[in-house]
């Protein structure tokens, strides 16, 4: 199981918020690279990359801080917020990212959406599936979508998406520990061959201790986002190091 630690930038800072309020941010580092360059040190090859800003602007914006990353670390990159346009992407791949994830704009755009994935594969496109009671949530998640979580994904996979980010919003940032029986439905739900691919499940939100990991690992998580736990010291870089 891969360990992806989480920037999230505001205004080209690091920060994290809870459960997506925008009123609850709280900065963690001015310098996102000097984050990112822990990370590296500590052995962590992957990182989570959010454009909090081009989420709310509906277009990237913070791509000198991916730029700066890809180019002076070694990290493998997956970058999202706000990619809503054939241009966005072409900014977000040019300046390192080594996949994109895309959320509102698989719900909004399904054309364009399926276009990438046709363009650019299953190992460059991950679909963002952000759950709120079940539903899918949109617009750096101010909006709820019709959208059923499951059925959702089931229809990605039919056209091609292997990986998928399911963050369950009502644990995010609150360091309560992980939605195990979300993600236990996920796999179960999504990996028989009639949907075609399986399902490639990455777990975001709640991580709140190391002793979780092992516990998504044995549920089939292909790979596991940590946030605010790594912020806050409940999580070390000691221990992630050991973990990998």
């Amino acid at each position: 199981m891969r360990i992806i630690p989480a920037i999230d930038i505001i205004d080209g800072k690091c920060v994290r918020l809870t459960k997506g309020d925008y009123d609850t941010k709280k900065v963690y580092n001015e310098n996102p690279l000097e984050v990112a360059k822990m990370f590296e040190d500590a052995g962590i090859q992957y990182l989570h990359l959010v454009d909090l800003d081009g989420a709310k602007a509906q277009h990237i914006v913070n791509y000198k801080v991916l730029e700066q990353i890809a180019s002076k670390t070694k990290l493998k990159v997956d970058f999202g917020g706000g990619l809503k346009t054939n241009e966005d992407l072409h900014i977000a791949f040019n300046s390192g990212a080594r996949q994109i994830t895309g959320g509102s704009i698989a719900v909004k755009d399904a054309k364009t959406f399926e276009g990438w994935i046709s363009k650019y594969g299953f190992e460059k496109i991950i679909l963002g599936a952000d759950s709120n009671a079940g539903k899918i949530a949109i617009s750096g998640w101010q909006e709820d979508s019709q959208e059923e979580l499951i059925p959702f994904i089931k229809g990605y996979q039919k056209k091609g998406i292997q990986y998928v980010i399911c963050t369950d919003i009502s644990k995010d940032g609150m360091l309560q520990g992980p939605s195990v029986d979300l993600y236990k439905e996920i796999i179960a739900e999504c990996s028989s061959a009639s949907n075609g691919q399986s399902v490639k499940l990455i777990a975001s939100g709640g991580i709140s201790i190391i002793d979780e990991l092992p516990v998504l690992k044995e549920l089939g998580c292909e790979g596991v986002i940590i946030g605010k736990a790594i912020y806050e010291n409940r999580i070390t870089l000691k221990q992630l190091e050991k973990f990998i």
